[in-house]
């Protein structure tokens, strides 16, 4: 199995409707073929420690059977509109893949 989780930050000046309609556009990607499970969220109020990184503002994790699934949703069509749609949203994303 490989987990695919994506750290998003959005830009300072974004509004309430554009985080809205970012978090939809997350909610998109859970209708591309190939995933085991999608799971989003915003950072969780589990107290404050040294080791946790409460600074991005949405995470995604995306679960895939194999790296070869993993494959085909980067190149998804759905995928690749989420990123067009979005990018000028982004000051920052940081991928974590691991098996």
């Amino acid at each position: 199995m490989l987990s695919h989780i994506v750290l998003f930050w959005l830009k300072k000046d974004i509004s309430d409707a554009q985080r809205s309609l970012f978090r939809e556009g997350l909610e998109s990607l859970k209708a591309i073929d190939g995933t085991r499970g999608v799971y989003i969220g915003t950072p969780a109020k589990t107290g404050n420690r040294p080791v946790i990184d409460t600074s991005y503002d949405f995470a995604i994790t995306v679960l895939f059977d194999s790296l070869q699934n993993h494959d085909v949703y980067q190149t998804h069509p759905l995928h690749l509109a989420f990123l067009k749609q979005f990018n000028t949203f982004l000051s920052r994303v940081q991928v974590y893949d691991y098996e």
